[in-house]
């Protein structure tokens, strides 16, 4: 009988070493991305929200129209 032990053992062992080969951004870095992904969703939700408001208010008119 195997021990059940020995793979995840492996594989935490072969995690580690991954890890350590990865090259990870710097603090400035991480701080320039993260206001990016902020200002792009931002834009992102004023561009929906706008489009939105100018999708309902011509279905209200149409609405109004056809009344």
């Amino acid at each position: 009988m195997t021990n059940p032990i020995k793979p995840v053992t492996s594989y935490l062992r072969e995690s580690k070493e991954e890890l350590k080969k990865v090259t990870w951004p710097s603090r400035r870095e991480t701080v320039r991305y993260s206001i990016i992904v902020i200002v792009v969703s931002l834009a992102t939700g004023a561009l929906f929200a706008g489009l939105d408001w100018a999708l309902n208010l011509g279905l209200e008119q149409l609405i109004i129209l056809t009344s």
